[in-house]
């Protein structure tokens, strides 16, 4: 049985009472896998509570969300056997809760995805609305709209999200804008509806058509993930299951970037090329050399890398949880380089801090003007956010010294073990206790 009671959780260990040291001017080198994907995975584990027997997922990261997950399921009934960085068995017939905590809601954005599990499975549930990284406005509206959509009553009352109907019917969802969440969201909640619902302008991200994946393994009736039309005929029965999620898509990503930020040669096994197309593209047109496998990339940097403009956009565009580490990589190419951010509007936090190593950054609403320069320099800095933190390791791999990085806990929330991954290539990078 899971129980997390017994040791300090690595966030509260992390956030503030640590640091992470990087020393710059090490090139990558060799071969590293990649870990299983956390945008999967926290949808996946809240979609264990509407199946009728017990499943187990497997791949999945030893991040802090998945631990956070992992303790919510235990706060509403279910039984949990959790082997942290394999699998993840769960039991969801004890499970009785219709709610969970304020703290675990705040543990992380993906919490709010217990309002459609939970409203798919018992027909009511009560949410706080959820923590994350505060990286712009992140309105659940839509979540409500496609809610009420299938017969649900929905709102937002004193802070908890709210959600109930004696029996949910399918329905026609319309979204206003493409929203992974909501797409989540109304996917689980209308797996057990009675009839069919389609989902409009439905978010197409890899991780939405893993969760088709994973529910159909258990019988769900879901046909169009990976579209912008999703079609599903609610069941009233789900068995269990053993599945596997896909690899990371922004690990991988993340990686790829750090190889060419240093000068590197590394192959990425385990990995999903064609998810990577965008930011392949990208990586060439600044003159990286990127070549796909089966399930591998290797990206071998030759020569000057080059300024170029990037705008970020919904899948299969380019990946706003890429749009940081590839801004810190910009502020070393040459030439002068945009990056237009169309999704979150606070997303360029983390480049205040790397003007501290000497980048040369302008920031226009949403866009960022980056002037490359020929070195960086080691600063302290403070991660604001998960992908905040993974772009300043980026910077600090690049540049002269060795910089400090508070607040490290962020970047576990999203990435596995990194820094022994980035040591398995050649960094310097390792951990320390602020005294």
């Amino acid at each position: 049985m899971y129980n997390r009671q017994k040791e300090i959780p690595r966030e509260v260990n992390s956030l503030g009472k640590e640091r992470m040291l990087v020393t710059g001017g090490h090139a990558l080198e060799g071969q590293v896998r990649v870990s299983g994907g956390k945008n999967t995975a926290v949808a996946v584990i809240p979609a264990t509570l509407l199946c009728n027997e017990p499943c187990t997922i497997e791949n999945l990261p030893d991040i802090e969300d998945v631990h956070a997950l992992a303790d919510i399921l235990t706060e509403l009934g279910a039984r949990v056997e959790y082997e942290p960085g394999k699998m993840m068995r769960v039991d969801p017939r004890p499970a009785e809760g219709i709610s969970i905590s304020y703290h675990n809601a705040q543990r992380l954005r993906a919490s709010y995805y217990l309002l459609g599990a939970l409203l798919g499975r018992c027909g009511k549930a009560k949410i706080p609305t959820p923590g994350g990284c505060e990286i712009g406005t992140r309105p659940v509206d839509q979540h409500l709209k496609g809610f009420q959509a299938i017969g649900a009553e929905a709102g937002e009352i004193g802070g908890i999200l709210t959600a109930e109907c004696e029996q949910l019917t399918g329905g026609d969802v319309f979204f206003d804008i493409v929203t992974v969440g909501a797409t989540v969201n109304v996917m689980l909640a209308a797996c057990k509806a009675k009839g069919n619902t389609v989902i409009y302008n439905a978010a197409k991200e890899p991780h939405i058509v893993d969760l088709a994946n994973f529910l159909n393994s258990m019988g769900a009736r879901i046909r169009g993930a990976g579209t912008d039309i999703i079609r599903i005929r609610g069941v009233q029965y789900l068995h269990g299951s053993t599945y596997a999620v896909i690899p990371d898509q922004i690990e991988t990503g993340t990686l790829m970037i750090a190889a060419a930020a240093t000068g590197g040669d590394i192959i990425i096994n385990g990995c999903i090329p064609t998810h990577m197309d965008a930011l392949s593209a990208k990586l060439l047109e600044m003159g990286v050399k990127v070549t796909d496998q089966d399930d591998a990339i290797r990206v071998h940097v030759v020569g000057q890398r080059r300024a170029i403009n990037v705008k970020t956009q919904v899948y299969p565009g380019f990946p706003t949880d890429l749009q940081q580490p590839m801004s810190a990589l910009l502020t070393t190419a040459k030439g002068t380089s945009i990056v237009t951010e169309t999704i979150f509007e606070q997303r360029f936090r983390h480049l205040d801090e790397i003007r501290r190593m000497g980048a040369h950054v302008r920031v226009m609403g949403r866009t960022a003007i980056i002037e490359g320069v020929s070195e960086l320099y080691s600063a302290p800095m403070t991660a604001t956010d998960l992908r905040a933190g993974a772009a300043l390791i980026i910077a600090s791999l690049m540049a002269r010294g060795t910089s400090e990085i508070y607040e490290p806990g962020y970047i576990d929330r999203g990435y596995e073990h990194i820094e022994d991954k980035l040591r398995s290539l050649g960094a310097e990078i390792r951990r320390e206790p602020v005294l």
